[in-house]
């Protein structure tokens, strides 16, 4: 028989439309919108660039680092007593960041900086690539924090830590919509992990349309949460059980190939 873990985390995904380029206006939307979360939550997942929406202006909008929203993240965090994680555009020595931050209910936060930057929209022209995979202890789990284009790439995101859950966050169009929900499974299956993927609705000023599509994958590619395009929070649980049966049962993961990244 095999030894069970009996640890679950509940999770809220924030599917929203976002303002362009009005952090101020984010906020206070996003902030309506966690507050009626409910309290037995534990952790709340924002989009990508959840104050601005996907610009390429970030001289027009990053905040320096640390800045307002960590504050206003770090504020809210302790009120719902929820860890809460999101990307924002920030500024940090000389350099502009697709920063996700990852803060919890007691004060400290961590930080991944978007490694794999949309070439498509000139995002690598503007912002500054991460180098570091991020993995999160927290609440027994063991979590890993990508950032949308992140998602193509299944090399980087590749489970050699033995994390629980990758997170993806995102601005991730219609046009495109069917390679995510396709990824996302992918993901899931291949590191026999948890995906939790949020992507925003609403059109931006580019004329990008989203249509959301944030859904809960468990470690055999079932959908937790079916993909959803209605703008508003889903709630799911998951169980540190449940992917250990998983685990136990098709030990895929000790069959990988085992790899270390020389950049």
């Amino acid at each position: 028989m095999g030894f069970f873990i009996f640890i679950s985390m509940k999770v809220a995904l924030v599917q929203t439309s976002l303002v362009w380029e009005n952090p101020s206006a984010n906020r206070q939307i996003i902030e309506e919108k966690i507050h009626k979360i409910s309290s037995e939550v534990d952790l709340i997942v924002l989009p990508e660039m959840f104050t601005t929406g996907f610009t390429m202006q970030p001289q027009l909008i990053a905040e320096d680092f640390p800045g307002e929203t960590l504050v206003w993240l770090q504020r809210l965090s302790a009120q719902k007593n929820a860890a809460i994680t999101g990307s924002i555009a920030v500024r940090e020595n000389e350099n502009f960041y697709n920063r996700l931050l990852f803060v919890k209910p007691d004060g400290p936060w961590q930080s991944y900086d978007k490694r794999h930057l949309f070439s498509l929209a000139g995002e690598d022209q503007v912002y500054t690539a991460g180098k570091e995979k991020l993995i999160i202890e927290y609440k027994g789990f063991r979590i890993c924090p990508l950032i949308c284009y992140d998602l193509r790439f299944p090399v980087f995101s590749r489970n050699n830590e033995e994390y629980d859950l990758l997170i993806y966050v995102a601005n991730w169009p219609e046009v495109r919509i069917a390679a995510w929900n396709t990824l996302l499974a992918a993901r899931a299956i291949e590191n026999q992990s948890y995906v939790v993927a949020v992507n925003r609705v609403g059109d931006d000023a580019n004329k990008h349309r989203y249509v959301g599509h944030s859904q809960v994958i468990d470690a055999l590619g079932d959908l937790l949460l079916e993909p959803q395009e209605i703008e508003d929070v889903y709630t799911v649980s998951l169980s540190l059980e449940h992917l250990t049966q998983i685990r136990q049962k098709f030990r895929f993961l000790a069959d990988r190939d085992l790899f270390t990244f020389l950049e």
